[in-house]
């Protein structure tokens, strides 16, 4: 069984900062492409960054230049670095995995069970 679990969430007011870890628990050979979701009141969810195994990234416009997402393939953890925090980034933030190998089994599209971040103006 394979778990990706966040932490880091809480309350900051605009113009703070946060950051956000995800791990992968389990006895893991490698992790493909990981990203980290949000998904604000009343909204659909939606893709914030991904970052590859090799490390390339890639950053939805309105996080451009605030946030910043790595890996650390050695604990299997990806992060979210999040500045200049604005009341529209209010949302459960979520770590997912497009796959994680775990000896010969192959998991696909792993979710983490998210955690909230509230801005206050």
């Amino acid at each position: 069984q394979v778990q990706l679990v966040e932490s880091g969430g809480g309350a900051v007011q605009a113009g703070g900062s946060l950051r956000l870890s995800c791990a992968a628990s389990g006895r893991i050979n490698s992790i493909g492409t990981m990203a980290w979701y949000r998904q604000g009141p009343g909204k659909q969810r939606e893709l914030v960054a991904t970052i590859t195994s090799g490390g390339s990234t890639n950053y939805e416009d309105s996080v451009k230049g605030r946030f910043t997402i790595s890996r650390d393939n050695a604990k299997n953890t990806v992060y979210l670095q999040m500045g200049s925090l604005k009341p529209e980034d209010t949302a459960v933030y979520y770590c997912y995995a497009d796959r994680i190998i775990i000896a010969a089994l192959r998991y696909l599209g792993v979710w983490g069970q998210g955690t909230l971040v509230t801005v206050s103006s």
